[in-house]
Order: C-alpha cells, then sequence, then structure tokens
C-alpha cells in the first residue's frame, strides 16, 4: 500500500468520523425527542449505515483497490477505526465509564452499534462487486 493510498483511506476515516459524530448529534437534540430513546437507537443503525454506504461510494473507488480480500480488509480497517473513535469519544469527551462504554457495542442493551460495524466491514467489497457488474 502506498502512501497515497494510505492518504485516501485516513481521509475517508476522518470523513465517516465526522459524519457520524454529526448524526449522533442530530439523534440526540432532534430525534430522540420527538420519537424515544429506543426507537431513535435502531433508526440511527440504519439511517447511519446508509450515510457510511454513501460516503464509501463516493470515495472507495478513488481509494484504488483491486481484490476483494483488498476490499474486506479496507471495511475491517474502518470498522476497526469507527469502533476505537467510538470508544475515545466516550472516554475522553464524554467522560463514560467502560461498562457504559461497553454497553454501545451490546444489542441486548438496545444499542446497535455493534450491527453497525458489522455493515461497514463489508460496504467497501459491496461496492466494489457492485461497481464490477456497472458497465463503464
Amino acid at each position: 500500500m502506498d502512501g497515497e493510498t494510505l492518504l485516501r483511506v485516513g481521509a475517508l476515516c476522518v470523513l465517516l468520523a465526522s459524519a457520524e459524530t454529526l448524526h449522533g448529534i442530530v439523534r440526540t437534540v432532534w430525534i430522540t425527542p420527538r420519537i424515544g430513546k429506543e426507537r431513535a437507537l435502531k433508526l440511527s443503525a440504519v439511517t447511519g449505515t446508509m450515510l457510511a454506504f454513501a460516503l464509501c461510494l463516493w470515495q472507495v473507488p478513488g481509494i484504488g483497490l483491486r481484490s476483494p480480500v483488498a476490499h474486506l480488509a479496507l471495511g475491517l480497517g474502518l470498522s476497526l477505526f469507527m469502533a476505537a473513535f467510538d470508544v475515545g469519544v466516550g472516554r475522553l469527551l464524554m467522560r463514560k465509564p467502560w461498562r457504559k462504554i461497553w454497553l454501545d457495542f451490546d444489542p441486548r442493551s438496545g444499542n446497535h452499534l455493534l450491527y453497525g460495524l458489522v455493515c461497514l466491514g463489508f460496504i467497501p467489497l459491496t461496492i466494489s462487486l457492485l461497481q464490477s457488474r456497472v458497465p463503464p
């Protein structure tokens, strides 16, 4: 992987983190008061995944990966980055205890972050497969 590819992947990570941060703010400020926390978290998992798909659809082709394995590796890297970002924001900015942070990843607690991260892991491969079926 060359320097330009790493720069593009890093830029995609920052873009996703920024978009998901704004997405979380919108959920907290506008959506949760209207439909409740449980429904807002479920809706957020879907809309967050759609947002990540749209951003990846825009950015992943320009990264220049060729193989399915490379696209899966990118998806895994994005998922790990976003999980680390979520933990970092929870601990450093929101001062959450570890117990509450791990609950964010536990679907039994009503949070669906884990499902979104799993989906994110497959988004680059899905985009690659969709684009390989579309004639130029």
